[in-house]
């Protein structure tokens, strides 16, 4: 069994949901090494979250986008943290409901995501940096 951990530093974006697939994939070379095994991503931020859905309509993440700033409104009155803005404590509910890690088997040296799968980066801040993930592969080589 072989184990590869590598730390990808994606570029800031814009608040919404983003395909980062394409991203971690060219990241990780070792990924082909593996015959059968497992991936890990890990987001390393409390305002920030990962999950996997639809990779072709992008119409997905703009609704996503839409639902979840239904669901955990801004500017709440009740909210006691916001130091850093009215989508400071927002931004750390979205990322507690989505999660911070997604675990995508690995076939033949490739992730084995379904026909319409991929990672989203889901960015919750208006205003934020750039965000670090912690990958982890593992697996029978070939």
């Amino acid at each position: 069994m072989k184990i590869f951990q590598q730390t990808i530093s994606l570029r800031a974006r814009k608040r919404g949901f983003h395909l980062i697939t394409e991203e971690v994939e060219a990241a990780l070379p070792e990924l082909l090494k593996i015959e059968l095994g497992m991936c890990q991503v890990f987001i390393q931020h409390t305002s920030a979250s990962l999950t996997i859905n639809e990779n072709a309509d992008p119409t997905v993440r703009v609704d996503f986008e839409m639902y979840f700033n239904k669901t955990v409104r801004e500017d709440d009155p009740d909210y006691e943290h916001d130091y850093e803005g009215s989508d400071d404590m927002p931004a750390h509910l979205k990322a507690a409901l989505l999660g911070s890690s997604v675990t995508i088997p690995i076939t033949q040296g490739r992730l084995a995501f379904g026909t319409w799968q991929g990672i989203y980066l889901c960015e919750h801040r208006n205003r934020a940096g750039q965000r670090n993930l912690v990958v982890t592969i593992f697996g029978s080589t070939r």
